[in-house]
């Protein structure tokens, strides 16, 4: 099952995650352009991979764990690297601090609540997030070079980042909300039972 093809398009789509950053080091627009066209392949993967794995009934447990995996290193590692080419700056810094918080956070949930054998749904207002999240980063990755071309396109993508960080504090919070009775710890606490009195002896005294 791990060299079946959903997991070979996963494993793509995690190599496709140093690629992009590889992109900013060409010079000229032409690192933007091609950094986006490695995005969208990375999200076409993302929805085969998980498509055909239902349709060919080929879902396995590696699938299971990579699958978020690789969504959340591209996520992390496109962010960043927005960052660090200065794409994403002052003010709008905060709205990548949020997104990469909240994946961290609701990690580490799911791996705890998996270990209780209790599964977290994601709800349609969360897969809302997800959507505008890459929409925002395609916009921001093309950034300036598609400026030249139709301006505006760095502050849509600025925009629709900060939607998508609101909708990211929601959902985290509705996660949190759902798991949180799980992390309550409402076993009665054992308290040692004192010890019995000693039997006293009485001895008669006879006359």
């Amino acid at each position: 099952m791990a060299t079946n093809l959903p997991n070979l398009l996963t494993y793509f789509r995690i190599a496709l995650v140093p690629a992009v950053v590889l992109c900013f080091y060409i010079p000229g627009d032409t690192s933007h352009w091609v950094a986006l066209s490695l995005f969208i392949v990375a999200g076409i993967t993302d929805f085969f991979d998980g498509y055909l794995a239902r349709a060919w009934e080929q879902q396995s447990n590696l699938g299971r764990m990579l699958d978020p995996i690789a969504d959340k290193l591209l996520v992390a590692v496109v962010l960043i690297a927005l960052t660090w080419q200065d794409i994403i700056a002052g003010f709008s810094l905060w709205a990548a601090i949020i997104i990469l918080c909240r994946e961290i956070l609701v990690s580490g949930l799911r791996e705890f609540l998996a270990e209780l054998r209790v599964s977290v749904p994601v709800t349609q207002l969360a897969k809302w997030k997800t959507a505008i999240q890459m929409i925002a980063l395609g916009f921001l990755l093309a950034g300036p070079a598609a400026d030249k071309i139709v301006p505006g396109v760095t502050e849509m993508g600025l925009t629709l980042l900060w939607a998508a960080a609101i909708l990211t504090l929601y959902t985290g919070i509705d996660y949190f909300r759902a798991g949180i009775v799980h992390l309550r710890d409402d076993k009665p606490v054992e308290r040692s039972k004192p010890a019995p009195p000693a039997a006293v002896t009485s001895q008669e005294t006879r006359p």
